[in-house]
């Protein structure tokens, strides 16, 4: 399965527009304009194992930094700004990664 079969690839095209800027990436506008945040527990478990690259369960920051390339592979590397920003957005429990049911709580907040 690929993202496609779960977002619209012109919602995907228009995410990703509007952050081409370096440090313009906002995870929540992202999610909004991708159409994430109007998917299902369900959509939203699968879209986080395509997106945890090595399925350990969780996001790294080493992963979380190419996370517009898992949608399109020629996007932009996200700043290191940008990365840490994503990553105590979402990690709840501080931990250092990102679980499922801390990105399914981010993406449906």
């Amino acid at each position: 399965m690929s993202l496609t079969d779960i977002l619209s690839p012109s919602d995907i095209a228009a995410a990703l527009r509007d952050c081409q800027a370096p440090d313009s990436f906002s995870p929540k506008k992202f999610f909004q304009i991708s159409g994430m945040s109007k998917k299902s527990s369900s959509q939203l478990k699968e879209i986080f194992r395509i997106l945890d690259n090595d399925q350990s369960g969780f996001i790294e920051e080493d992963e979380l930094k190419y996370f517009l390339q898992r949608f399109e592979c020629g996007a932009r590397v996200l700043t290191s700004s940008e990365t840490k920003t994503f990553l105590a957005a979402a990690d709840h429990d501080g931990d250092g990664k990102i679980g499922a049911e801390e990105f399914q709580e981010m993406v449906q907040a």
